[in-house]
């Protein structure tokens, strides 16, 4: 036997596929036959991926340009013999190192998760005999049996089935359970509507089936899947990006000068030795080294924050990514809704019944046309709707962890939970109508007939099903007293209308009252019908995503459903959620069928256009993502089945369900959601622009500082005189400033209004040309001043490490009063609050003791060539640093040299 593509079987009658697989639907294949076959099509296993070591992930870390030259400096420190800046040039490099490779991302568990998935054990025929076997022994052309509660091993196409459903929600995104049968289907038929094949991977929740392997391993549907999530790239989140772009820039500037700096002065006759420490200061003055550790712990206390909001985050860059994201593409079921479903409204002759309460919770009312709670009479056709609800009913409420759950089809059980909102408890029907015969629901009848006795003796038929046969079947209706009235089928019909425009799934309900000895016959229902009501229902919007989609799109973030769900249910769902007008425009809903109609320069214009995608395949869902990104929009994607995982690794930032999601959908994905609800989705946006929001001001507040030393160091070298500040005494400033003082931004809150600002141009580059003005400003005003500094006290008798330490505090004191400035991009500092920020007046004090310590310490003189400064000197410095503080603060308010940065 050849091994032949899966997904030609479910067009080929039985007897097709019997031979093409060289198997048999009675006796299956020989052991013999079993054995041949696994040696040469192999397990029934997905392919394991190569993976790089731990020695490659560490260094990986020193795979920066920026780490480069900061090595290049140590290596040089050392060889000068300058011993201490060499040691604390190496400690940064290897500091940033262990964060970076601490953090890194486990994003190859999705494929671990999705090899997990079908190792099991399921029931094959072999020699005739039923037998179980581990999984991954299934080979193509087995016979498995399958039932209620199993896990189905491989492809296969049905060979019988009785009363078949199957949960393809983490395939398909289908929300409910799937009726299968051996019907013949046509080749073009998607994946989603292959009512004769059962998928590996996928749950039987009901009935019992036998099929033929069709395909195994990576041939299946799950395999296929199971590729596209190794094709997908893993992106760049545009923090790292830019960051990226940024450090070989900065490299080949700091380069450049550092050549400049020693070529000038070798021709100003000075010693390579004395020029190498030059330039090996200007390097480190100008490399930003607190930079990679302060994204870090900002990121890191980003997490901290969303975790509180329910988002735990598996990659530390998703946090950032989070405040780009211009567009977020959501799955319907369990994210927008509850899934749960619920009956919203009831109707019988007397008019429609509105049901409060939500989901499979019990609480709530059932309220009549005049708006009154409602009262079940003994014979009145709410009751006996309700009764047939029910009865004609294999479902079960279950408690689990304090809530109740659903054993059965979702539809049954929203049947039973509306019951109960008023007393009809499915126990005590039982008790009072103990089932005596039943014909089950299939596709062809489209309804469901049960037999009770009753407590008088004698015996009644409850139905429920499609509404347009149980209104053909019924010659009369049930009124609110009990009395048989006749039926107007128009009436029902247009009800049953209404209520399906409204988004709702509307089933019929039905009795027929018989003798003590009567059975059960199909042939005896048509005509003899009593019509009772209709039960409408829905899996309900969740009750505040309304509110975070329209705060999302005041955020300037486009929300698209993305769902496996029909069309018709999904625009309902989407309508109620303000996703779609009420009268949708043309190319706003778009189907699989038309995605895959779209030609390829059509596409990005049509996914553009639309706000909701039904019935679509994993496939389409990664090529979505991969047209937006091509588009340049930075998109979130969530999702909770196999079926999203493709697309959750491609997107930007990949949000699985924690409660309803699967392994590897969590696996494939940069955050997951404990509550699965898209209102935390749109929380953690919040908190992500606030997490970048402090990531910027970090930047801004850095960068003027590294500039200006290195700046420093070059004016000084083209002046020919001696250097205002030592490379260790540089490396003090940054390492000590960046932790004290520019750390402090990270724990900003958050500002007002974050979340009405459109999101940030994915194109904008990390310096724009506010921030370079901002930089040169403050640059500038540091060089200037601690020059001014430096020479006076020269000037006046001081002795050069006096100098130098005075130098080194005012850097110091400028970048204090500047951290004030960098509070806000928009408003000044008194505006925010001198104590909304108690961790920066922390910082602030602590640095002082530093510098104190700096300046007056014998150890600290002996290590870092300073020396104690007197009084006057420290009024000079602080008075140098309050008119730079007032410049900064001007040019934030009227944007003399530049635009404003807010």
């Amino acid at each position: 036997m050849s091994r032949t593509p899966g997904r030609v079987h479910h067009a080929l009658a039985l007897h097709e596929v019997v031979l093409l697989l060289e198997s048999d639907t009675q006796r299956g294949l020989s052991e013999a036959e079993a054995a041949d076959r696994r040696e040469h099509f192999g397990a029934n296993v997905l392919p394991s991926a190569a993976r790089g070591g731990v020695l490659r992930r560490w260094l990986r870390q020193f795979q920066n340009p920026l780490v480069y030259v900061l090595v290049a400096a140590g290596l040089v420190t050392l060889l000068l013999a300058e011993y201490v800046d060499s040691i604390v040039i190496f400690g940064v490099v290897i500091v940033n190192a262990v964060i970076g490779f601490l953090q890194e991302s486990k994003a190859e568990a999705a494929l671990d998760a999705l090899r997990s998935m079908v190792r099991t054990e399921t029931r094959v025929v072999r020699d005739g005999r039923p037998r179980r076997v581990p999984s991954e022994d299934v080979v193509p052309g087995d016979l498995v049996l399958v039932e209620a509660g199993d896990k189905i091993p491989a492809d296969l196409r049905l060979a019988h089935a009785d009363e078949v459903r199957v949960d393809e929600s983490t395939l398909t995104g289908e929300s409910q359970p799937v009726r299968k049968d051996e019907v013949v289907l046509p080749d073009e038929t998607p994946v989603a509507d292959r009512r004769n094949v059962l998928y590996s991977g996928t749950l039987v929740t009901g009935g019992s089936a036998a099929g033929l392997a069709m395909a195994t391993g990576a041939e299946t549907e799950l395999g296929r899947i199971h590729r596209l999530v190794g094709r997908a790239q893993v992106l760049d989140t545009p923090l790292t990006t830019k960051l990226a772009r940024f450090s070989r820039l900065l490299t080949v500037v700091i380069l450049v000068l550092a050549g400049v700096t020693f070529a000038v002065g070798l021709l100003r006759g000075e010693s390579a030795g004395e020029m190498f420490t030059a330039a090996v200061a200007l390097a480190v003055g100008a490399i930003p080294e607190g930079l990679p550790a302060a994204v870090t712990i900002t990121l890191a206390i980003g997490v901290g924050r969303m975790a509180r909001r329910q988002a735990v985050i598996r990659r530390l860059p998703a946090v950032e990514t989070l405040g780009s994201t211009t567009v977020i593409c959501t799955d319907k079921t369990g994210t927008l809704t509850e899934n749960q479903m619920t009956v919203r409204a009831l109707w019988t002759v007397a008019g429609r019944h509105e049901v409060t309460g939500s989901g499979y919770q019990t609480a709530g009312e059932i309220r009549g046309p005049d708006g009154a709670v409602a009262r079940t009479g003994d014979d009145g056709a709410l009751r006996w709707s309700l009764l047939a609800g029910v009865a004609c009913n294999d479902a079960r409420l279950a408690e689990r962890d304090d809530r109740c759950v659903v054993l059965g089809d979702p539809t049954e059980g929203a049947m039973l939970v509306v019951a109960a909102k008023v007393g009809l408890r499915a126990a005590a029907v039982a008790d009072e109508l103990p089932r005596v015969a039943s014909i089950p629901f299939t596709s062809e009848r489209q309804f469901m007939a049960t037999l009770h006795d009753t407590r008088d003796g004698g015996r009644v038929v409850l139905v429920k099903g499609a509404v347009e046969r149980l209104v053909e079947w019924s010659v009369a209706a049930l009124d609110e007293d009990g009395r048989t009235v006749p039926l107007d089928g128009d009436e029902v019909l247009a009800a049953a209308g209404t209520l399906a425009g409204e988004g709702l799934r509307v089933l019929a309900t039905a009795l027929a009252r018989v003798d003590g000895d009567a059975g059960l016959s199909e042939r005896e229902l048509p005509g003899n019908l009593v019509f009772t009501g209709l039960h409408a229902m829905l899996d309900p919007p969740r009750a505040a995503v309304a509110d975070a989609i329209a705060a999302s799109q005041r955020a300037g973030i486009a929300v698209k459903m993305i769902t496996g769900d029909h069309q018709t249910t999904a625009s309902a769902i989407a309508s109620r959620l303000g996703l779609l007008d009420a009268e949708p425009g043309p190319g706003t809903v778009l189907s699989g069928r038309d995605l895959a109609r779209l030609s390829p320069a059509d596409r990005p214009a049509a996914v553009d256009r639309a706000a909701v995608f039904a019935r679509v395949s994993p496939e389409q869902k990664l090529r979505l993502v991969e047209a937006l990104q091509a588009d340049g929009q930075v998109v979130a994607m969530t999702g909770d089945g196999v079926n999203d995982a493709p697309a959750l690794r491609q997107a930007d930032i990949g949000v699985a369900m924690g409660r309803s999601g699967t392994e590897v959908a969590k696996e494939a994905s940069d955050i997951v959601l404990t509550d699965d609800d898209f209102t935390t989705i749109e929380a953690a946006v919040e908190e992500g622009r606030g997490v970048f929001a402090n990531l910027t001001k970090f930047i801004i507040w850095t960068l003027p500082t590294n500039a200006g030393e290195g700046l420093l160091v070059l004016v000084a070298i083209m002046l020919g005189t001696a250097l205002p500040i030592l490379p260790s005494q540089i490396l003090w400033i940054n390492m000590t400033s960046a932790v004290l003082l520019g750390l402090t931004l990270a724990f900003e809150p958050k500002e007002a209004g974050i979340m009405d600002r459109p999101p940030r141009d994915p194109a904008q580059p990390l310096l724009t040309g506010a921030l370079v003005v901002r930089i040169l400003l403050v640059s500038a005003l540091i060089v200037a001043g601690a020059w001014w500094v430096f020479e006076w006290e020269l000037g006046a008798g001081a002795e050069l490490a006096e100098a130098r330490t005075a130098a080194v505090n005012l850097v110091v004191s400028v970048q204090v009063f500047y951290l004030f400035s960098c509070r806000s991009l928009r408003h000044s500092a008194w505006r925010l609050g001198l104590f909304t920020n108690r961790w920066l007046i922390g910082g602030v004090l602590l640095q002082a003791l530093g510098q104190l310590a700096l300046t007056y310490l014998p150890v600290m003189n002996t290590l870092f060539r300073t020396a104690p400064i007197g009084p006057g000197t420290w009024l000079r410095i602080l008075g140098v640093a309050l008119v730079a503080g007032i410049v900064v603060a001007l040019d934030k308010r009227f944007g003399w040299f530049g635009r404003r940065l807010g």
